[in-house]
């Protein structure tokens, strides 16, 4: 029997890999252990599965929906998932009115890849007026062990109980997390980032948001936001790295060996629960407060240019005194503590 010559070359292409385009709506298992899945405009649900697949759930919504196009196979080095938005106006009623974004989406629907030398358009994306209305949100569903990136445009991405590598990026919108093991990066140009009973190395980063984060348990929890509150409670970590460029930082019930608090303006609080290696608290404008355990033993510096230091009936052994500086002991020693503020208060309290 002759093989129709279409039907061959349609063979070979599949053989060799190439990107499979697809029905919009639909459940799309994809192999491998490292991949990668983009969708501009939509919401994002993360869950466990069992079996050895990573299964993505696309539901499609909008006036235009039936113009999307779903794209299965590998691309930059991963194989994955991305859904294809054919205008460079999309409508997404879930942002509001009067509500816009606009982002570099390169050729292949990709985005959000630093050092991106691909070529590639601006796509805008707005909450009403003219343009392509429609959206994808989807399911994935991941087996524990995979690494898998996940970059959405817009809309709010959640991930429960998930065991492996996830890395969420998102260009505007809030993210959130609950009972995830293994390595957890979340990411927002916009938003905030709610994470809870992790355990698991953390990387959280917003442009513009509030970061809160309680029931941690891992090697290491680096926290980043432009202008926002750092927020978190019962944090049990190798290292603690929490940094607002504007915002507070609160943090209770802490056991860290190294510790960095760092905020242009905004207070800074944090009570330890055991004893350090090393904590370094800075605040451009504002105030410092730290709470310690009857049984910590550190080396204190204590510096602020323009307010008072408070000991607060902890017992500190004091080597150098001014209105301004304080350097001495607390208990044994061990530990390193230093605090700086250049406009407010610094005080040490009992736990």
């Amino acid at each position: 029997m002759r093989v129709p010559s279409a039907l061959l070359v349609a063979g070979i292409f599949l053989l060799a890999g190439a990107p499979v385009v697809m029905a919009q709506n639909g459940t799309y298992p994809i192999k491998g252990d490292d991949l990668a899945i983009y969708n501009l405009a939509g919401l994002l649900r993360v869950e466990p599965a069992t079996g050895s697949d990573v299964v993505v759930v696309v539901q499609t919504g909008g006036a235009d929906a039936a113009r999307l196009k779903v794209v299965t196979g590998v691309v930059r080095d991963h194989d994955g998932l991305r859904v294809i938005y054919p205008d460079d106006v999309i409508v997404y009623p879930v942002l509001g009115r009067h509500s816009n974004t606009t982002m570099e989406v390169n050729d292949d629907g990709t985005f959000g890849i630093e050092d991106d030398e691909h070529e590639g358009h601006r796509v805008r994306i707005r909450g009403d007026g003219s343009g392509l209305e429609a959206w994808a949100d989807l399911t994935v569903k991941i087996p524990a062990g995979k690494t898998v990136h996940l970059r959405v445009g817009v809309g709010k991405a959640s991930v429960t109980n998930v065991d492996g590598v996830i890395k969420v990026s998102v260009g505007s919108s809030d993210v959130s997390a609950t009972g995830v093991k293994g390595t957890l990066v979340l990411s927002t140009g916009s938003g905030d980032i709610h994470v809870t009973d992790a355990t698991a190395e953390l990387k959280l980063e917003t442009g513009s948001g509030d970061v809160t984060m309680s029931r941690i348990t891992n090697g290491g929890v680096k926290v980043e936001t432009g202008s926002g509150d750092v927020t978190g409670d019962h944090v049990n970590t190798g290292k603690l790295v929490l940094s607002s460029g504007s915002g507070s930082i609160t943090v209770g019930t802490v056991k860290a060996a190294k510790i960095s608090l760092e905020t242009g303006s905004g207070d800074v609080d944090i009570g330890l629960v055991d004893g350090i290696e090393t904590l370094e608290g800075t605040t451009g404008s504002g105030t410092i407060t730290l709470s310690v355990p009857s049984t910590l033993g550190a080396d204190v510096e204590l510096d602020t240019g323009s307010g008072d230091i408070d000991l607060g009936g902890v017992e500190v052994k004091v080597r150098k005194l001014r209105s301004d500086h304080l350097s001495g002991t607390i208990g044994n020693g061990g530990g390193t503590i230093k605090l700086e503020a250049g406009s407010g208060d610094i005080n040490l309290r009992k736990s």
